[in-house]
């Protein structure tokens, strides 16, 4: 990313430990009727190099979870560790040096910059709070040069205002302005939804290929599993503010374990018309989705669920687990206390559920 930089691929970075540790975090917040709960027991593991997708419907957490990580929210309970540290035990400088490892890419290019700032000063801003990383205006200069065209912009946009720039531009320069401070994790929170369709692709290939170039670190949250699937190595599905699936890309699309991941991936469009009919039809789900202020016993998800039984309300579901692509052993089941999917090397691919799907 600079002249000191060493670029990273993922096959440099694959057997480094994990980048961000997060385990059993819980966080709710108090309103008008009682308490509602935002995250209840989540975990979450993201290695060097790749990219997490977080996928769910609207509520479901999502949000606060990327506060959390963000440090601007602090969990009730459960731990977060991002390079083995804990960024909410940091103070002081170890905490300004920590928010340098930690940026973040806006959903609304439109709303993110300041209309007033040039596309130099808006990429050059976190550099007012981090003096050391650029302390000359010389090398703050050559820098922007730097990122502009790192992001497939000219050198003579440095000094156009956002409202001279398409929203395509404007992204890519707040892209720009997320690395500029050379972080390891971006948390790009829909970072393409306020795209048109052609130039979510330029975004979403400009992304990719800083990752493959820098080894930088995504958590990709979206309601477009198309992107998700384009974009990201590992997905976790959320519901009401527990992950209740997690796995490999592939397998998490192709063959899910959950009951609302499958309701999902047959409700995302697609251009595949050649299966038999009656094939892949999309799962209508029953019911509203349950009050945040009032959560379901046992599984969440059980007033929406076809398959769900008495057990179901009346126990939390175990972690089911299949092996993923690339893995072997058998389909299993071991008992929970249902705060979310493990991470082990031997259990890629887990959900929640008392009768997970196309389990042997």
């Amino acid at each position: 990313m600079s002249e000191t930089t060493v670029e990273r691929t993922p096959e440099a970075v694959a057997g480094d430990a994990p980048l961000l540790e997060v385990t059993g975090v819980r966080k709710s917040f108090r309103a008008g009727r009682g308490r509602l709960t935002a995250l209840d027991g989540v975990d979450l593991r993201l290695g060097r190099g790749e990219t997490l997708g977080l996928v769910g419907e609207s509520g479901c957490g999502k949000s606060t979870l990327a506060r959390v990580l963000l440090r601007l929210e602090r969990p009730d309970a459960g731990t977060v560790r991002f390079a083995g540290t804990d960024p909410f035990a940091l103070r002081g400088k170890e905490l300004l040096a920590w928010r340098r490892r930690v940026q973040m890419v806006f959903q609304d290019p439109f709303a993110s910059l300041n209309v007033r700032m040039t596309a130099a000063d808006l990429i050059g801003e976190p550099w007012r709070t981090h003096r050391d990383v650029q302390p000359t205006a010389q090398a703050r200069q050559r820098r922007v040069r730097e990122l502009l065209d790192l992001v497939g912009l000219r050198e003579s946009d440095a000094h156009r205002y956002p409202n001279e720039f398409s929203g395509g531009q404007r992204q890519r320069i707040g892209i720009a302005r997320a690395l500029a401070l050379e972080p390891d994790l971006i948390v790009c929170d829909e970072p393409v939804s306020a795209l048109d369709l052609s130039v979510q692709a330029q975004v979403l290939n400009l992304l990719a290929d800083l990752q493959q170039r820098l080894g930088v670190s995504y958590v990709f949250i979206s309601h477009d599993l198309s992107v998700v699937r384009h974009v990201a190595d590992r997905v976790s599905v959320m519901y009401l503010g527990k992950v209740i699936e997690h796995g490999r890309t592939e397998d998490v699309f192709d063959r899910p374990l959950h009951p609302y991941t499958a309701a999902l991936m047959s409700a995302a469009p697609t251009l595949d018309v050649s299966g038999a009919a009656g094939e892949d039809r999309e799962i209508a789900l029953r019911g509203e989705i349950p009050s945040p202020f009032d959560l379901p016993s046992g599984c969440r998800f059980r007033t929406r669920c076809w398959q769900a039984t008495e057990l179901c309300a009346q126990q939390a579901p175990p972690v089911a687990a299949r092996a993923g692509t690339g893995g072997d052993g058998p389909t299993r089941s071991r008992a929970g206390d249902g705060t979310g999917p493990g991470y082990g090397a031997g259990e890629p691919h887990e959900g929640l559920c008392h009768f997970p799907l196309d389990a042997a």
